[in-house]
């Protein structure tokens, strides 16, 4: 099944609960553009070179786990960056790269593997329309901007970056206007799909009425 939606709409979280609850494997499409933002920044490519960075994508080796207190880490060619690949620099980086068509085209054939018994929630913005357009189910999760600002402004207080929250809500709507204005694979809920707003629900609310919809459709 795939979940996409905007940054902040809860996607990450509650796609992770699922995949757990399920049993089935998860693909977080957005932190393959993250790395490959990341490794571009290492090397110091221009963010809008789309042949050097489509080039990069195929020789990215990641490797995705857990610590030992059970929190995520994240290899880049055997470098953890799993601070660096969250942070917003990197965020708003990776926005631009998935911009380019090139990388998108790249970056497929990678996201498409991660499909193997006995079923895989895939996260992202358009694993619903391009990724995945035959999913048997697919959710839009999305909610209002100010509130998606607010909980993404918690997150970095919480890792004691210095933020303000008028900040945060100005670059939470940019990003959406990159991610819907782009000309390949735009933002936008795949026709079958059904559209959720969380922004009135917590972690569990959303998790049972998506597996509500899983149970209803599979």
């Amino acid at each position: 099944m795939t979940i996409d939606g905007p940054s902040g709409s809860g996607k990450g979280t509650v796609s992770q609960r699922l995949a757990a609850e399920l049993g089935w494997h998860f693909l977080d499409s957005g932190a393959l553009y993250r790395l490959l933002a990341c490794a571009a920044q290492r090397d110091g490519i221009d963010l809008d070179d789309a042949s050097t960075l489509a080039d990069l994508a195929g020789r990215i080796d990641a490797e995705f786990g857990c610590s030992e207190n059970g929190e995520e880490r994240v290899l880049l060619n055997g470098e953890d960056v799993t601070d660096r690949l969250r942070c917003e620099e990197t965020g708003n980086a990776a926005s631009r790269v998935a911009a380019l068509p090139a990388v998108r085209t790249a970056l497929l054939a990678w996201q498409r593997r991660y499909r193997r018994p006995p079923g895989l929630i895939a996260d992202g913005r358009d694993m619903g329309t391009v990724v995945f357009p035959d999913a048997a189910v697919k959710i839009f999760l999305e909610a209002r901007p100010e509130e998606r600002a607010l909980r993404r402004y918690k997150q970095l207080k919480e890792k004691g970056n210095n933020v303000s929250l008028e900040a945060v809500v100005a670059e939470v709507r940019a990003r959406d206007e990159r991610d819907r204005s782009r000309a390949t694979a735009p933002l936008v809920a795949a026709a079958d799909a059904t559209v959720i707003d969380s922004s009135d629900l917590d972690i569990e609310a959303t998790v049972a009425l998506i597996l509500g919809q899983i149970h209803a459709k599979i």
